[in-house]
């Protein structure tokens, strides 16, 4: 893994910690040399600071989503406002840690994103109750059999393959419609409250909740 941040206190807590886990870990402590190891490749996971001289977090960001789609980034950040996350996820991030964080967190986190990865190979998805196959569409909940449209599937299988991520209105736009940033649409609020009804147990209880002020996740407690 790759750790693109210009504190190395920082630095070396991130490669002590992470090698105590069995990481191999090299590090970049400017924008500039951090974007372009990455781009080198070799890398399963990208842990990106925003703040960093010569090329900021955000540059090397978007330039990492145009080449390298598929690798996930990590981005560590002292701001801890909504709107700077919710910048990061946008740019591309598929996560985030707001600065001080615990190794165990960011270690639980990457892990997470890696068995994404691993789960994107499959034929099959299951979470939160939930039971999808890719080839033939189906889609079960506690081994009920769900009738979704096209739609409402692709937006489910979207969810799922990030169950547990906290997922921006903007994100879900652009994955599953392809559409960029629309302020007066709410076609995400519609498609998840279509979703909600279908998925629905029979108390009520939704696998689908709302982060307030974000966006929506696929299991845990509503905030």
């Amino acid at each position: 893994m790759l750790v693109i941040e210009d504190e190395p206190g920082i630095v070396d807590f991130l490669r002590r910690g992470l090698q105590a886990q069995g990481y191999a870990v090299e590090s970049a402590l400017d924008g500039l040399d951090g974007e372009r190891r990455a781009l080198g490749g070799g890398f399963d996971v990208v842990v990106l600071d925003l703040m960093l001289p010569g090329r900021s977090g955000l540059e090397v960001l978007a330039s990492l989503r145009r080449a390298r789609p598929a690798l996930p980034v990590i981005v560590l950040t002292a701001r801890g406002e909504v709107e700077d996350r919710v910048a990061g996820l946008d740019a591309g991030a598929v996560d985030y840690l707001v600065k001080p964080f615990a190794m165990a967190e960011l270690v639980a986190r990457m892990r997470a994103q890696l068995r994404s990865i691993a789960e994107a190979s499959s034929t099959t998805l299951s979470g939160a109750g939930l039971d999808v196959d890719l080839l033939t569409r189906e889609v079960r909940r506690d081994g009920e059999p769900v009738a979704l449209s096209t739609t409402e599937f692709e937006l489910l299988v979207f969810l799922l393959r990030h169950h547990g991520q906290v997922l921006t209105r903007e994100q879900i736009l652009s994955s599953v419609w392809g559409y960029a940033h629309d302020p007066a649409t709410n076609v995400v609020d519609v498609y998840i409250g279509y979703l909600r009804r279908k998925l629905a147990r029979a108390d009520g209880s939704t696998p689908i909740v709302t982060v307030r002020s974000v966006g929506y996740r696929l299991g845990g407690a509503e905030e």
